[in-house]
């Protein structure tokens, strides 16, 4: 599996990948982030699913962007670009994955600025080709095992958080699901980009550069549950203390 994040802020955009492939019983490390930066025009891929698929699709669209990079003034044509060489991918190789007992899948987060886009973006791209914008009511998009740290990310990022914030949330949200999947691992590669800046900054972690952000973390949480008022918890044992006494007396008293 994989888990890959991408966060639309006011201020830019933070993406998070890690870098885990699971075939069968077998673990690799892979990197999962394609990214370009050049001037006036700066965007990443991140991909989840089928390694062979999402290297042949994007073997072919790199040819694409070097032959046509310069007509990309907008991010949507360079996520239309990318589809069309993941539906040429499908019509190659969909019906032998089939035979295999394989789907054909692979989802991906576009995200970026280009020289005439108003402002930066992201895109959730679909296996059929198919794209959504991320906007602003709901600001982030996991690909991937997304469901042990959306909650976090539900519950604390809004398109008004800082890059800084929405960095630590979306660590603490990549943690969550490390804890509780092993299919996703370290090492991790974080990007960020401030809004018009069209440079895209990317630097990969290891698992005991940011040990001590978890442990602290555990230690809050930990604290947090111990700090949250009891009452309605003492409540329920009252009664249910009653309600045992009571029947220890009728079977005494039948």
């Amino acid at each position: 599996m994989t888990y890959c994040l991408g966060i639309k802020l006011k201020s830019g955009i933070v993406g998070i990948s890690d870098t885990r492939i699971t075939s069968g019983s077998e673990t690799t490390k892979a990197k999962k982030v394609f990214r370009v930066n050049k001037k006036k025009h700066s965007f990443f891929i991140m991909t989840s699913g089928l390694r062979g698929v999402r290297d042949k699709s994007l073997t072919y669209f790199k040819e694409i962007i070097e032959a046509n990079d310069e007509s990309f003034n907008k991010l949507y044509k360079v996520v239309n670009a990318f589809s069309d060489q993941i539906k040429r991918t499908a019509n190659e190789d969909k019906n032998s994955l089939k035979e295999a007992g394989l789907s054909f899948n692979l989802f991906s987060i576009i995200g970026g600025q280009l020289q005439d886009d108003e402002e930066h973006k992201i895109y959730l791209l679909y296996p059929e080709g198919n794209w959504i914008e991320v906007t602003e009511g709901s600001p982030f998009v996991i690909i991937g095992n997304s469901g042990y740290g959306k909650p976090i990310l539900d519950r604390a990022i809004t398109y008004e958080s800082t890059i800084k914030f929405a960095l630590k949330a979306g660590f603490l949200s990549f943690d969550a699901t490390r804890i509780s999947a092993n299919d996703v691992d370290y090492p991790i590669d974080v990007i960020t980009y401030e809004k018009d800046s069209f440079l895209i900054v990317e630097k990969r972690y290891e698992e005991n550069e940011l040990k001590k952000i978890s442990q602290i973390w555990d230690s809050i949480l930990s604290n947090a549950i111990k700090n949250l008022p009891e009452d309605w918890i003492d409540k329920l044992l009252e009664d249910s203390y009653r309600e045992g006494e009571k029947n220890v007396y009728q079977s005494q008293h039948p």
